[in-house]
């Protein structure tokens, strides 16, 4: 598996069994040592890889431990200190790294919940961490952007030097896109006030504040929907192809359906894709991503379900998600592709069917020969 995967894969695990875990203890086994040897690839069994409990005697400090150290060539490179899982990482927590990343080889400092990892080097002082992380990972929400600089410090590729020349510019830019992403979702008066005055030529009163924070809001999500579409038309095949994404996403592909549905989601005969089916798309996705490249699952929309197929093959469907109506159900198909609709609470209770999901794809690759039709009106539904 590449990067992507091994993080997907780590992504769905955390999912699964971050709310059964409840003290630090818990989350290095169940999370932070899948990272450092899934993700970063290290033997987390090898002490000459990865010290568990690092000592280092730091002046008047003595014995005091940090979870990992990590080493590569045999030098100390990585320093990480964990934290329980949803507890919310401040830079209070990271006074031991400040401490070691000084007496140490280590050029780079993580500090980590098990499900946001902090990134830490000395862009500001020689040997001295900084304050602010210049790479922030949150496996709650990944960002692929990021993936190619986490390839760099793992065993098989790394380049330090590479890293740390990309920092500066990888803590400025992440910092922009979270200032972007929060003023986004709630607008700030700075940045009402910002773009209020230069659509609006009165003066910047109290009421036209209130008039123009809804308007602002609406008008980034607008916009943002605008650049998804545009990116979709472009995968579609050009700019005649339409389709309408109720949020910002960019990996569902939609395609023109055949159906007619009793309970309708398009306007105006425009497919909509809605929060739940881009969620179960990528539910999906991760939980299939243990047997094939992440690229190969494709999500196309129709009026009535979502499917998800392998290959972008409609004879190769992994699933199919009835997410619209009032009542959900997932689709599942059986060696003969006949279609089973699940009752489901909510887009999460895909997780249970996530062994019936892999099987579907395992039957796929296995017999790479077949090319059945795929038969409408051949399903049946479970009632319990």
């Amino acid at each position: 598996m590449d990067i992507a995967e091994r993080t997907q894969a780590l992504a769905l695990k955390l999912r699964k069994q971050k709310a059964g875990i409840e003290t630090e203890e818990a989350t290095k086994n169940a999370f932070v040592m899948p990272f450092i040897s899934t993700v970063l690839g290290y033997d987390v069994f090898n002490p000459a890889e990865v010290i568990p409990e690092f000592t280092a005697d730091v002046g008047l400090k003595k014995g005091e431990k940090i979870d990992y150290a990590v080493a590569h060539d045999g030098k100390i490179q990585l320093l990480v200190e964990v934290k329980k899982v949803n507890d919310p990482l401040r830079i209070e927590h990271a006074s031991q790294l400040f401490r070691y990343f000084a007496v140490t080889n280590a050029r780079i400092a993580i500090l980590t919940n098990g499900e946001v990892y902090q990134f830490y080097t000395d862009l500001d002082a020689p040997n001295r961490m900084d304050a602010k992380p210049f790479l922030v990972l949150d496996f709650s929400a990944l960002d692929e952007t990021l993936l190619p600089e986490l390839a760099k410090l793992t065993k098989e590729s790394f380049d330090l030097d590479s890293v740390i020349s990309a920092a500066g510019e990888l803590k400025y830019i992440g910092q922009l896109k979270r200032v972007l992403a929060a003023q986004f979702k709630q607008p700030e008066d700075e940045w009402v006030k910002f773009l209020t005055t230069r659509v609006y030529d009165g003066s910047f009163t109290q009421r036209v504040r209130e008039q123009f924070v809804p308007l602002v809001a609406k008008a980034t999500r607008q916009f943002l929907n605008e650049q998804v579409n545009d990116r979709l038309k472009n995968a579609l095949g050009g700019p005649d192809a339409y389709v309408t994404v109720s949020s910002g996403s960019s990996e569902v592909e939609p395609a023109p359906a055949e159906e007619q549905s009793p309970e309708p989601v398009e306007t105006n005969g425009d497919i909509v894709t809605t929060d739940d089916e881009i969620e179960g798309y990528r539910i999906v996705r991760a939980i299939v991503c243990s047997e094939v490249p992440v690229s190969r699952v494709v999500a196309r929309d129709t009026k009535t379900y979502c499917g998800v197929l392998l290959d972008d093959n409609n004879r190769k469907p992994i699933a199919r998600l009835w997410l619209n109506r009032s009542k959900k159900y997932l689709g599942v198909f059986d060696e003969n592709k006949v279609e089973t609709r699940i009752p489901i609470d909510d887009v999460e209770d895909i997780y249970r069917h996530a062994e019936y999901l892999r099987k579907t794809v395992v039957r796929y690759l296995t017999k790479p020969g077949v090319i059945d039709v795929v038969t409408e009106g051949s399903e049946s539904v479970v009632t319990a």
